[in-house]
């Protein structure tokens, strides 16, 4: 295909498409997909394994537009290949309810691997994806029966490589020797401030070497012969991921435009557009394709016959393999094993039992270790700090890969100090499918791991994050660790499950909803410090005696007055979370010393509660009584619930022992009661 006649004209193809979306939107960036234009060419046309009729095929290649910004080169390719993307969507490009946003979005546009848009994050993902294929390849390929086979490309550009989470994923890329990973380099050193030479120096291809990368070019981007030569080189490295540097021209055919940053982020204009038509010889009206480009741009043939035979292996490994090739069809469509419930409730019910007292960090290493032996899918990990996470379990040994790079089967993944590009590889890893990821570290640190985050909400991943050290509670370590915004600045992002478990069966129970949620990720904040398991009240165990349906509402009533010696209604409610739950139980003793009745809820989960019923919202927290959160973070956030007063933190730690800390920022029984006396004193 890049040999072919027309090559040039369906590279102009890309062009055209780009400069009349981003002119027709008033809005976009012409200037990249118009110079990776003939790079696309390449890729796609002799390649890329994939079919528009169904771009959920399991061994299909993953492509991802890194530098998303570009989003009318991949919106062009797929229109032009045979998706069902038609001209109409590219002609409603970035306007309300397309399918053609500013940048790709997965779940929107058929074909789009991953949401892309905040450079680097794009390239890490295909490393999570790479990793993904990998694992899967070297778990259930068998000798004679290759199912697993596809390779992750990606284009990116300078900002990817000048953000910093493109080294943490090219290092570990490099590390995993991820030989099936091919990046192609948009080298056009333009970006929105002009040429990039006076802030980006770097030797880009010494310091992919360094990490272990195997480098081709720099080669002319513009010759799609050249570069699909290159492609095929990259994919005989079985050892080392592959950089192609490609030299390129930002809005390559404009006159007055190219190899400036006007051709980055605005429109051409409808007088460069003209020059630019009459530059690349494309005389062809706005969004018109002549017939014999879309013909060598055309895929669905090539698609459809690329799967049948993959099919054909499938059934032939079926036939050999059946057990094996249910368990991978299962674990790619995300579903969890028959036993899954059975595990759960047993978990739950075998902490209620036991009644341990340990930290909620050691309470999540206690589930998982139920979980990771029940689910092989589950695919842990830790920045550098399993030993404080227990992300770690008997059926988890850490992941290593031999000088070859024939990894030993090990599920943990020591990640090093490299937060955000362990957040976003895992979104990788869920995108492809095959796994479920979960990674670990200090909740102060979910800061560095936040955009990624972010994305995994916005693209409905199922991605566990393990956040330890969630307050003042762990101590010395001071201001710089504790998290005090952290928990509510979690709870802010949508999509986003939270929870603080107070004790094993809530954190048993957060493990299970987080498993179960195949459109949400989780975050689950544990402690440092010992908790004391919380004996439930009867409504709280009912209707399966393990806690597991009312914990996994959010919220539920722990206890009422009469189970500390008050036979009277309550007269105020204590909300409380995590490690502060025992606490608001010291306090509803104290209240009733004073002859003051107070139910206790707890509340792990405010967003899961917060998609309750009304009526089950009120059946926790009744109308009219008095209500006093209890959490040590700021108080904002709390207010939504009605409360009278917040028992927080609205200032940063200090370094002191755990016991002086809580004494000296007010969270002490006498305290918390006082202020529930002082807002019943009020209403009075």
């Amino acid at each position: 295909m890049a040999t072919s006649p027309n090559t040039q004209q369906m590279a102009n193809a890309i062009r055209a498409l780009a400069m009349d979306a981003v002119q027709q939107a008033n809005s976009g960036h012409p200037g990249a997909p118009m110079g990776m234009a003939d790079m696309a060419v390449a890729l796609w046309g002799d390649h890329l394994q994939h079919n528009p009729s169904n771009p959920h095929w399991m061994n299909r290649d993953r492509f991802v537009l890194s530098n998303g910004h570009a989003s009318m080169l991949i919106y062009s390719v797929l229109h032009l290949t045979g998706y069902k993307l038609p001209i109409s969507e590219l002609k409603n490009f970035r306007q309300l309810h397309s399918k053609t946003a500013g940048h790709p979005e997965v779940g929107i546009t058929p074909g789009v691997e991953t949401t892309t848009g905040p450079l680097g994050q794009g390239i890490t993902n295909a490393v999570g994806m790479a990793l993904a294929e990998k694992l899967l390849a070297q778990e259930f390929n068998r000798e004679g029966h290759t199912v697993v086979d596809h390779h992750t490309y990606s284009f990116l550009g300078d900002g990817c490589l000048m953000e910093g989470i493109s080294h943490e994923a090219a290092a570990l890329a490099g590390a995993w020797k991820l030989g099936k990973l091919i990046a192609l380099y948009d080298d056009n050193g333009i970006s929105i401030d002009g040429q990039v030479a006076p802030w980006f120096i770097d030797n880009t291809a010494q310091r992919f070497v360094a990490y272990g990368w195997n480098v081709i070019g720099p080669v002319d981007g513009h010759n799609a012969a050249t570069v699909s030569a290159a492609i095929a080189d990259a994919k005989k490295s079985s050892d080392r991921p592959t950089l192609i540097i490609c030299k390129t021209h930002i809005g390559k055919g404009s006159p007055n435009r190219g190899n400036t940053s006007k051709a980055h982020g605005e429109p051409l204009g409808a007088e460069e557009i003209k020059l630019t038509r009459e530059s690349i010889g494309w005389n062809h009206p706005p969004f018109v394709i002549p017939k014999e480009v879309a013909a060598d741009w055309h895929a669905k043939e090539k698609g459809a016959a690329a799967e049948k035979a993959w099919n054909e292996k499938f059934a032939a490994y079926k036939a050999a393999h059946p057990d094996l090739a249910k368990e991978l069809l299962r674990r790619i469509k995300g579903d969890l094993p028959k036993n899954f419930v059975q595990t759960a409730v047993d978990t739950v019910i075998n902490a209620h039992e036991k009644a341990e007292t340990v930290a909620s960090r050691k309470a999540s290493q206690l589930a998982l270790e139920a979980f990771t032996a029940a689910l092989p899918e589950l695919l842990g990990g830790s920045a550098d700090l399993t030993g404080s996470n227990l992300t770690n379990t008997k059926s988890t040994p850490n992941l290593r890969f031999d000088m070859n790079g024939v990894g030993n089967g090990g599920r943990h993944i020591n990640y090093g100090v490299r937060e955000f590009g362990m957040a976003a590889i895992m979104n990788g890893v869920a995108l492809h499918g095959g796994f479920i990821p979960y990674g670990g570290t200090f909740l102060t640190f979910s800061d560095y791991s936040r955009n990624a985050i972010r994305m995994a909400a916005l693209m409905k991943q199922r991605v566990i994050h393990v956040f330890t050290h969630d307050s003042i509670g762990l101590g010395e370590d001071g201001p710089t660790h504790q998290s005090i915004e952290h928990a509510a600045s979690l709870r802010l992002i949508p999509n986003l499950d939270v929870w603080r478990p107070a004790d094993t069966a809530e954190t048993a129970v957060a493990w299970t909803v987080a498993l179960q949620n195949k459109t949400k990720p989780t975050a689950l904040l544990l402690s440092r410090q010992n908790i004391s398991y919380a004996a439930k009240c009867d409504s709280a165990a009912a209707p399966d005696a393990s806690g597991l349906d009312a914990i996994s509402k959010g919220a539920y009533v722990l206890s009422e007055p009469a189970d500390v010696g008050i036979k009277k209604k309550a007269q105020a409610v204590l909300i409380a979370t995590g490690s502060e739950v025992q606490l608001a139980l010291a306090a509803q003793k104290v209240l009733a010393s004073r002859n003051i009745a107070a139910r206790v809820v707890s509340m792990p989960s405010n967003t899961t509660f917060d998609t309750q019923s009304t009526a089950y919202k009120a059946s926790v927290l009744p109308a009219g009584i008095p209500r006093v959160a209890v959490e040590m973070g700021v108080s904002e956030g709390w207010w939504k619930y009605g409360v009278a007063a917040v028992v927080g933190i609205d200032t940063y730690g200090e370094s002191a022992p755990a016991p002086v800390l809580f004494k000296h920022f007010g969270f002490t029984d006498t305290n918390v009661a006082d202020t529930v006396q002082t807002v019943l004193s009020r209403k009075a």
